[in-house]
């Protein structure tokens, strides 16, 4: 029932997704009317309604119902939005990233109030500090190969997977290099890119933690 509603749920989300995403770059003017108006979307529909409703009804499952899994909805439906605006403006917003790591603190104080989750808290924190003070020292190293958005995201992203384990941090930060590695391969093969062509970041990152959370539903 709750993946069910969780799977509704997703797939309003994925419209309001496709819809704000294009409407990207936003304006002082862009507020809840434009979004629900007439207007143009990234992509055709019902591709970004179906991968968000799919996440939602996943992460349902994967953490049923309990305390963790607004935070956890959250997280899946902010990624594929900034999936999407990666890909079409090589570009991770702050509106979305920050209030995204903002709002995923708070929420991730719920299951640590209701179940005295405290070290999982702890670890989330110095998860989100980790991730980002290593993604820093990655773009400070290679400035073209990662931007402040991809070191802001990992912050993110540090928290969800700390809040899961350290090994969930690693794996999903190893995944995230793993997948851009895969696909420049494919797009080179294809011819898409060239060797010098730039790919954004952020989405390979998203879909390593996807991974990494998902990977009690994967196990046998």
């Amino acid at each position: 029932m709750v993946a069910a509603l969780a799977l509704v749920a997703g797939a309003v989300a994925g419209w309001l997704v496709n819809r704000a995403a294009g409407r990207f770059p936003w304006t002082a003017g862009t507020g809840v009317r434009r979004l629900l108006g007439p207007g143009p979307v990234a992509v055709r529909p019902p591709l970004v309604e179906a991968v968000t409703a799919l996440l939602a009804a996943g992460t349902a499952l994967r953490f049923g119902l309990s305390w963790e899994l607004p935070a956890f909805l959250l997280l899946a439906v902010a990624g594929v939005l900034l999936a999407v605006v990666d890909l079409q403006h090589r570009l991770l917003p702050n509106r979305v990233v920050l209030p995204c790591l903002a709002a995923g603190t708070v929420l991730l104080v719920l299951p640590a109030l209701a179940d005295g989750s405290w070290g999982a808290l702890l670890r989330a924190v110095l998860g989100a500090g980790a991730l980002c003070t290593a993604y820093l020292a990655l773009a400070l190293v290679s400035p073209g190969g990662l931007g402040m958005g991809d070191v802001k995201l990992a912050a993110v992203l540090g928290l969800y997977l700390g809040w899961l384990g350290w090994a969930a941090v690693v794996l999903g930060a190893l995944t995230g290099f793993v997948v851009q590695a895969l696909v420049a391969l494919v797009l080179l093969a294809t011819r898409r890119i060239g060797l010098r062509g730039e790919l954004p970041f952020g989405p390979a990152m998203l879909a390593g933690a996807a991974l990494a959370i998902a990977v009690p539903l994967l196990l046998p």
